[in-house]
């Protein structure tokens, strides 16, 4: 029996109130849960309110689960991601700040500067749409590219490493650059 199979097993079971199938049921998957909830949040605290929460949840609504509809895993994964996109969109974001001295031994606050959930959440996105774009590459347009821009290579170094004249990778990176271009824009 597969893990997803124990798991939507005892789903079944929370969904009768077994306190044991629900703590296997939190064993199982609370780290992982746990690490999503940090993901989007950034606090610890946060990430474990939304934790309790959606195994608050899964306790009260374990009977809406359904194995023919999703996977269990998919089905927690989606309580906890909703949870915490609630949270982080609804509850102010709140800054870390640091005291920095300046010359005259005066202390200032600096805002931290890295991005919130929500922005996180859009770069993954588009992150994920890049993927994609660059899937929907020919293998040469997409090795070239990846040899320039992701490992800093120059057109020459390029043609030297796949055994390609400069010419064709100079005309690989081009049009690969343009397919992705428009990949991209269709996309938004």
């Amino acid at each position: 029996m597969t893990d997803s199979e124990v798991l939507a097993q005892q789903l079944a079971r929370v969904a009768l109130g077994d306190k044991v199938a629900f703590r296997q049921v939190y064993e199982m998957t609370s780290t992982h849960l746990f690490g999503i909830a940090l993901r989007i949040l950034r606090r610890r605290d946060a990430a474990e309110d939304v934790l309790q929460d959606a195994f608050v949840n899964v306790w009260h609504h374990a009977g809406v689960y359904s194995a023919s509809t999703s996977q269990p895993m998919t089905w927690l994964i989606s309580i906890v991601r909703n949870k915490s996109l609630d949270v982080a969109r609804s509850a102010p974001v709140r800054r870390e700040t640091a005291l920095v001295q300046n010359e005259a031994g005066n202390y200032r606050d600096i805002a931290d500067e890295r991005p919130d959930p929500l922005e996180l959440l859009m770069q993954a996105t588009q992150s994920l749409a890049i993927q994609d774009c660059m899937q929907a590459l020919d293998v040469a347009q997409r090795q070239s590219l990846a040899l320039a821009y992701y490992h800093g290579l120059s057109h020459s170094e390029v043609a030297e490493r796949i055994h390609a004249p400069l010419g064709t990778v100079k005309s690989w990176v081009r049009r690969g650059l343009e397919r992705l271009k428009h990949c991209m824009e269709s996309r938004e």
